[in-house]
C-alpha cells in the first residue's frame, strides 16, 4: 500500500510516486525530487496549473508553516525545465 498525500494546488488526494515534494531553504522553494531532503515538505502535482494555483492561494507558506514571502522562481525554473 503505497502512502497518500493531498497536492496544495488543487487540493486532491494522489499516491506519493505522482506528486513532487517541496522544501524551504532560507525562504526559496526547492523542489525535492528523492524527497529525501530535511524539513517539513509539501507535495503539489508536477503540473502548471497545479503549481500556479498553490502559488496563487499562498498555499506552500500555509503548508510549510513559512510567514511571510517566498521565492517561487526556482520552483518555477524547475516546472520550465521538466516540464
Amino acid at each position: 500500500m503505497e502512502p497518500v498525500r493531498t497536492c496544495v494546488g488543487c487540493r486532491a488526494r494522489a499516491p506519493r510516486s505522482t506528486l513532487l515534494r517541496v522544501v524551504v531553504r532560507d525562504d526559496l522553494l526547492v523542489p525535492d525530487e528523492h524527497a529525501s531532503l530535511p524539513g517539513r515538505g509539501a507535495w503539489v502535482h508536477d503540473t502548471i496549473e497545479c503549481v500556479d494555483a498553490a502559488i496563487r492561494r499562498r498555499a506552500f507558506g500555509r503548508a510549510l508553516r513559512v510567514s511571510g514571502p517566498l521565492d517561487t522562481q526556482t520552483l518555477q525554473n524547475h516546472h520550465q525545465r521538466n516540464g
